[in-house]
């Protein structure tokens, strides 16, 4: 059903106010909650680098969940990638069911989101370690990002659209957590 010009005006206004909704957030988490030291590069400490890690196997135990339930997709509705697999397959493109072709398309969209916002969060990640933050910071918007990202995709693949949309938030927020941190380090 079509929405009426009142509902999409609405729904306009709420995702342009989104992602500034959500930077506001970020910054009085990190002003009010966190506090913001001023920049001092540095390597990173032990804590910071801990942090880290985790978020990044955490990520790794994502894609590889990903990976995983995507070749099984692959495999249930007889689906093949390149031309030379199909060519040694018994099975015909031509004969994939709709049903198969939109389980499948669930999968690449889910792995192309999640590698979208890995790189926006790898960014901000990085430089943050190196400018010396309040470890806490640190550790709550890494495996925030982190544990949204893995919610994000256990919400995405089992089609629950309000879990997904909260748990995307969760790693947005992770994201500008890091950026606000790092722009307001650089200013005091």
């Amino acid at each position: 059903m079509p929405k009426t010009n009142k509902a999409k005006q609405k729904f306009t206004r709420i995702i342009v106010a989104y992602p500034i909704v959500l930077t506001l957030i970020a910054l009085v988490v990190n002003w009010f909650v966190f506090g913001v030291s001023p920049a001092i590069i540095a390597l990173p400490t032990l804590a910071v680098m801990a942090a880290l890690s985790v978020s990044a196997v955490l990520l790794l135990v994502n894609h590889t969940w990903l990976m995983t339930s995507t070749e099984l997709t692959r495999l249930k509705y007889n689906m093949h990638i390149t031309p030379e697999e199909w060519a040694k397959s018994e099975h015909r493109e031509e004969d994939v069911s709709a049903e198969g072709k939109q389980a499948f398309e669930r999968q690449i969209n889910a792995h192309r989101n999640a590698t979208e916002n890995v790189v926006y969060f790898i960014i901000p990640a990085i430089l943050v370690c190196f400018i010396t933050p309040v470890a806490m910071a640190a550790q709550v918007w890494f495996v925030g990002f982190a544990t949204g990202r893995l919610g994000h995709t256990f919400a995405y693949l089992t089609k629950r659209d309000g879990l997904r949309g909260l748990f995307m938030s969760v790693s947005l927020l992770s994201v500008y957590g890091l950026a606000t941190y790092l722009l307001i380090s650089l200013m005091v």
